[in-house]
């Protein structure tokens, strides 16, 4: 492909970025819809199966794959460990263990075959990067729900990945090989991050370069997201496992800054994410969503709701189950909702699971479909359930 080429697609991707969200401010009287979702179908638009004004190709593949690292990035340095640990943490690991062995029973007993185990990874994940902004705007966050909410997204974001890694890995490295050397490293990191939290220097430089050209916060935030998704590449992991633990190392060293300082460091990397590279994972989702693929097999179309069917049993049912006692009502059901939310992780496995044959591309799609309803359905079930300005649906950032 030549420069000019790829350049006019850039341009068109960074277009349909831009489109999203005041399309979704468009028909906001009509429908509440997720800017992700509307992300991916004007991916789909543009892509090569309906308008073909972008094409796959490495370059573009590259780009998207540096969103999707800074999603799970930012999902790792959005989670507060010191809310979460003890209870929270403890239910929503059991929660998830019982979510996987009903997913795992479920897919055998269908018939699944081979490929169980990646679909049962898949489908007991939930979309911490996609929740959370919404939960966040909607005041979620600040209630009892919280630190619950963080947890189970927490959980259904890194276990999945986890085994991915474990399972699936492509390096020169066993499986748990493979594992063991990014826990060792997430770890090490954090301990060694942790004990510079404590360096007075270290503080004072992160503030005093927050509002100079320096932006040292930020700088040291990408160094250490690049570097993680090197060394997962370099050890065959998926590079959403190094993302996610780079986001957890950060959030560990920037705490030596205060509440306010913090926010603001969140705030700049929010923008570089959400309003940069995160919007072309999801718009390049859409462009190599196989279209074709879904409308031409009736049984993948009658998959998309036994998917969601079973998003909702296996992450919302059983969650909202493991809250009973430490929540009510439809604080209980929110949590439930939101858990049941999927995506990013699903692709993932779905793309994994028909690269090895292990599944059809029909399939595949199917499941990318139904997590673009979850997306679109389930937040804003949630917040209804909770009684919250279902307005955030449209405003979140991703």
């Amino acid at each position: 492909m030549d420069l000019d080429g790829l350049s006019v697609q850039l341009v068109v991707l960074a277009l349909a970025a831009v489109a999203a969200p005041l399309l979704v401010d468009h028909v906001e009287r009509w429908v509440r819809l997720p800017s992700v979702v509307v992300e991916i179908v004007l991916g789909i638009v543009i892509g090569p199966q309906v308008l073909g004004l972008v094409q796959t190709g490495p370059l573009l593949e590259a780009v998207s794959q540096l969103g999707l690292a800074m999603l799970f990035f930012l999902a790792g340095f959005e989670i507060d460990f010191r809310s979460v640990r003890g209870r929270p943490m403890g239910l929503a690991g059991a929660g998830w263990l019982v979510s996987f062995g009903l997913a795992a029973l479920g897919l055998w007993l269908a018939g699944a075959g081979a490929a169980v185990l990646i679909l049962a990874i898949g489908v007991c994940s939930t979309a911490l990067g996609t929740i959370l902004p919404i939960a966040r705007d909607a005041g979620l966050l600040a209630g009892p729900v919280g630190p619950h909410l963080m947890a189970v997204g927490a959980v259904g974001e890194f276990a999945p990945i986890a085994l991915l890694a474990l399972f699936y890995s492509e390096g020169a490295h066993s499986g748990r090989t493979t594992l063991a050397i990014a826990l060792v490293g997430l770890a090490v990191g954090a301990a060694a991050l942790g004990s510079l939290r404590r360096s007075a220097r270290v503080g004072r430089l992160l503030s005093a370069t927050l509002g100079t050209s320096a932006q040292l916060a930020v700088r040291l935030s990408v160094l250490v997201l690049l570097a993680s998704v090197l060394l997962a590449a370099e050890i065959g992991v998926d590079i959403a496992l190094g993302a996610f633990a780079a986001g957890v190392c950060m959030h560990v060293l920037l705490s030596a800054l205060d509440d306010r300082e913090e926010a603001l460091v969140q705030s700049k990397l929010d923008g570089i994410g959400f309003g940069a590279v995160v919007p072309v994972f999801f718009v390049y989702t859409g462009v190599t969503f196989d279209l074709d693929e879904l409308l031409g097999s009736a049984v993948a179309l009658v998959l998309i709701p036994v998917f969601l069917a079973v998003f909702a049993v296996v992450r919302g049912v059983v969650t909202w189950v493991s809250a009973r006692g430490v929540l009510v009502g439809g604080e209980r059901g929110a949590l439930g909702a939101f858990a049941a939310t999927q995506l990013p992780i699903v692709v993932i496995a779905s793309g994994t699971a028909a690269e090895r044959g292990l599944v059809s591309a029909a399939v595949a799609a199917a499941m990318v479909g139904a997590a673009m309803v979850s997306v679109l359905v389930f937040p804003l079930v949630g917040l209804r359930w909770a009684r919250r300005d279902t307005s955030a649906v449209s405003v979140e950032p991703i």
